[in-house]
């Protein structure tokens, strides 16, 4: 499709509201740039096997870190154990023969060990950021394909929350936890097996602690989970309010509202601080606490261990080894829990990922194909209806019929349905009831793609993208030549003011267009349109708040954008449009009035009344 149709957004339909429980887009709305805070998983399994499938495509790599992560567990669970074989081999006796060897080895065990920790953690990495990037792709590229239904139900700071703190949160889980959760498990059991094979008595000592360990992991993570929600929810506040105050602040220093501002960001600000402080308070509590159950188990064990020794019941090897494996034992439990929590937090980020790729997209089955270069450009409106509720119509029953070449003309109050009407007949909403005929054919029998190749589209708010005025031009037809771009250009009067900049067509851009005036953006946009050669073209309000001169020069690139081609023109200054071969006044929904500009003035209907009333005002 020609022009920004895909990527930039339309109006929302008028005058109906979106369906209920979806929430409108709208300049600092809910949730827009807002971190989102911490979510528990609601389907862990499913989310996890579905992550598996992302993993499993790098089976090679996961075995390694599999193996790798083994390794260093085993090392971790055999060296105290080699320890307290030392101590009771060679050092209580007094031998020196064997020691030496002994220590290599454990010393060799302590570096593969880290080695092999370095490595997994090496290889764990590349796994999860290539995992990422390819999760992180198909969301985009899911992105590219939803319907413009979706993007008018959702605020782009959640949706750009999709695409940035989920995925971090997979990031988190995957990285933090998957081989930190198997290591622990690994060392757990295989300290505990070792414990129990040393000693049973002292086994049962190191378990009492275990359960305070649990306890105080559920209890302060519980504690942490909702004072970082809290952090969380002030962090996106402020952010809601900083975006507003930057797109807004023309309006912020003409009302003179920057005190007030300031005021609203310092209260805001002092909550996230409070709410920051308790947060990091409350997570600082696991290291201390955690500290003090070990050290209370290490003192049990060193207590009674050296009682058994005095009585001859163990030696002092094995108590070595249980003070060793009471720290090896308790930290895991606790991370254990830790952990869970994080998994849980990268399990939620899946799930809402999974959310959006798992929605309809407009292209889930191909058309009737549509050759844009034999379109004539014959456009039937049949009894057409829309709701996006069965009690909330948006239009009924309109009917009129363009013949190739034509230009018809939108007009009436805001909310009448003029943008319906286009945003029907480019497919970005489908009909209710009635029928849309391009040449003959119903529209929701032709694949979009080349249907909307077909249509062209210049839009009020004229986008602009980041890079050079070059490739904003051929957005509209990517395999135009420069010669191309630079005709279409001519053609749409906006070669004179780009060959004035110091780099002509070459001249970067920043997103949005900020370095150009309006009316330089909507020429860019009329020359995208122009490249595309569509055989219908949609004109929304293209001349709208812009200075005379450049409206003059705007209309004539409209003018000649429209020759020979079915355009559709929303208008609210009614002197644009006394040239349309057809001008639809629509109200409530109806196209009360259809004629040319005299019929309509003749009739002395709504029309009349609009068109005089636009005249006294310009007379007075």
């Amino acid at each position: 499709m020609s022009d920004s149709s895909i990527k930039e957004k339309p109006q929302s339909p008028n005058p109906d509201p979106a369906p209920a429980g979806l929430s409108l887009p709208g300049p600092g709305g809910p949730g827009r740039g807002a971190p989102r805070p911490k979510e528990r998983a609601r389907n862990t399994g499913a989310t996890v096997r579905r992550l598996w499938t992302y993993l499993n495509r790098q089976r090679a790599d996961l075995l390694w870190v599999y193996a790798l992560t083994v390794f260093a567990a085993l090392v971790t669970m055999v060296s105290p154990y080699l320890l307290g074989l030392a101590i009771d081999r060679f050092i209580t006796p007094g031998r020196s023969d064997g020691l030496l060897g002994l220590c290599l080895l454990l010393l060799g065990l302590y570096a593969g060990g880290a080695i092999a920790s370095w490595l997994q953690a090496y290889v764990m990495t590349g796994v999860a950021q290539r995992m990422l990037q390819s999760l992180r792709g198909d969301l985009f590229r899911k992105f590219q394909r939803l319907p413009v239904s979706f993007f008018d139900t959702r605020t782009h700071g959640e949706l750009m929350s999709r695409n940035t703190n989920d995925i971090e949160n997979v990031s988190n889980g995957l990285n933090q936890t998957v081989t930190q959760m198997l290591t622990s498990l690994i060392v757990v059991i295989g300290s505990l097996v070792l414990m129990l094979r040393l000693n049973l008595v002292l086994t049962l000592v190191s378990l009492v602690t275990v359960p305070l360990v649990l306890l105080a992991a559920k209890m302060i993570g519980g504690i942490t989970r909702r004072s970082f929600k809290a952090q969380q929810e002030r962090l996106g506040s402020l952010n809601g309010l900083i975006e507003e105050s930057v797109g807004g602040q023309r309006t912020v220093q003409i009302f003179r509202r920057e005190q007030a501002m300031k005021e609203q960001f310092g209260e805001i600000n002092n909550e996230l601080n409070r709410a920051a402080v308790r947060a990091q308070i409350v997570s600082g509590l696991v290291g201390p606490v955690m500290n003090m159950l070990n050290n209370i188990n290490f003192a049990l064990i060193a207590a009674i261990g050296g009682w058994m020794v005095w009585q001859g019941w163990t030696s002092v090897g094995v108590i070595v080894s249980f003070l060793n494996y009471s720290r090896q034992f308790g930290r895991p439990i606790a991370d254990l829990a830790n952990q869970y929590n994080l998994i849980q937090a990268g399990v939620a980020g899946a799930e809402r990922v999974f959310e959006i790729l798992d929605q309809e997209t407009e292209y889930e089955e191909r058309g009737r194909a549509l050759d844009s270069r034999a379109v004539r450009g014959e456009v039937i409106f049949d009894k057409v209806s829309f709701a996006y509720r069965p009690s909330r119509p948006v239009l009924s029953e309109v009917e009129f019929r363009a013949e190739p070449g034509q230009k018809i003309a939108l007009v009436g109050p805001t909310g009448a349905g003029k943008t319906t009407i286009v945003n029907l007949l480019t497919r970005f909403y489908e009909v209710t009831g009635g029928t849309i005929r391009i040449d003959g054919c119903d529209i929701r029998e032709l694949d979009k793609n080349d249907l909307r190749r077909s249509v062209g589209m210049v839009l009020q708010d004229a986008y602009v993208f980041a890079g050079t005025i070059r490739s904003n031009i051929r957005y509209g037809r990517l395999d135009a030549s420069d010669a191309e771009v630079e005709h279409a250009a001519e053609l749409a009067n906006a070669d004179s003011f780009i060959r004035a900049l110091p780099k002509g067509y070459d001249t970067p851009l920043t997103m949005g267009g900020a370095n150009l005036s309006h009316g330089q953006r909507q020429l860019l946009t009329i020359a995208r349109a122009v490249l595309a050669d569509p055989a219908i073209l949609i004109l929304d309000e293209a001349t709208s708040s812009i200075d005379t001169r450049t409206e003059m020069h705007i209309q004539e690139a409209m003018r000649s954008l429209m020759r020979g081609r079915t355009s559709f023109v929303i208008a609210h200054r009614l002197s644009t449009i006394q040239d349309a071969d057809r001008i639809l006044f629509m109200n409530g929904g109806r196209a009360d009035e259809q004629g040319t500009h005299e019929e309509l003035l003749a009739a002395r209907g709504f029309y009349y009344d609009l068109y005089h009333s636009q005249f006294a005002a310009r007379s007075s």
